[in-house]
């Protein structure tokens, strides 16, 4: 399956990225400027950035899955991959090897 010259799965992978990069600020930034120096605030900013591109991902994850065919196996792996650090850059991963 290459699906790298169509545009719903760049846009896919490109907040899949974006998904991923504010998984690991949240979780490395701005949870330890909350909880060491009594900081809320980027929690409040990453989180919103986060939830929103969460629930794009997993939109954009149902669309390509209906409209490339993928397996439930693969969709249910992505949605899962998602809720790890670095799960979500393995995905791209793995979707750019099939």
């Amino acid at each position: 399956m290459n699906n790298t010259n169509n545009k719903l799965f760049n846009i896919f992978l490109k907040v899949g990225f974006a998904e991923g990069v504010s998984f690991l600020v949240l979780l490395f930034i701005a949870m330890p400027l909350k909880y060491f120096l009594e900081m809320p605030m980027p929690v409040k900013i990453a989180g919103m950035a986060h939830g929103v591109l969460f629930v794009a991902f997993c939109l954009l994850l149902l669309m390509a899955t209906i409209k490339y065919k993928w397996s439930i196996k693969l969709a249910t792996i992505g949605f899962l991959l998602s809720f790890l650090p670095f799960g979500t850059f393995y995905l791209e991963r793995i979707l750019k090897n099939k």
